[in-house]
């Protein structure tokens, strides 16, 4: 692992189970990232504009978005991301189970940093893990 600055991590998926695997993963490689977890996209947008009773997250931060959620699912989240003035160069990571091409392109619209299947990511998350320590230490991201 890289000596390089911390970079906070949102997971914003509604599947426990999925999201404590990100979680594990991520610390299995030795990444001690702060990690924050909402489980739909509304909890996510309190959290990013400080508006939630509990949850908090600083700057830097990457998010990690599934599409699939109830109340806001992720491509109601991109839309509300990108037309917000304080958050809409928040870097977005879309990892989802939707193998569609038509999901794909939807996200890629609304200026995502990458598109992941959950089942294309390798066993218990480890490509994703490396991807997230190689990307903190070789992009610079806004504070």
């Amino acid at each position: 692992m890289s000596n390089t600055s911390k970079v906070n991590i949102l997971i914003v998926d509604d599947d426990d189970v999925a999201a404590e695997s990100v979680v594990r993963s991520l610390r299995k490689h030795a990444m001690d990232f702060p990690i924050t977890l909402a489980r739909d996209g509304l909890e996510a947008l309190e959290i990013l504009r400080n508006q939630h009773n509990e949850l908090v997250i600083d700057k830097p931060y990457l998010i990690l978005l599934d599409l699939n959620m109830p109340r806001m699912d992720g491509f109601e989240f991109l839309q509300e991301v990108r037309g917000d003035e304080n958050l809409h160069d928040s870097i977005i990571f879309v990892l989802t189970t939707s193998d569609a091409d038509s999901d794909r392109t939807r996200a890629y619209r609304q200026n995502i940093a990458g598109y992941m299947v959950k089942s294309a990511v390798g066993p218990q998350f480890a490509k994703l893990a490396n991807l997230l320590d190689n990307y903190r230490s070789t992009v610079s991201l806004p504070a």
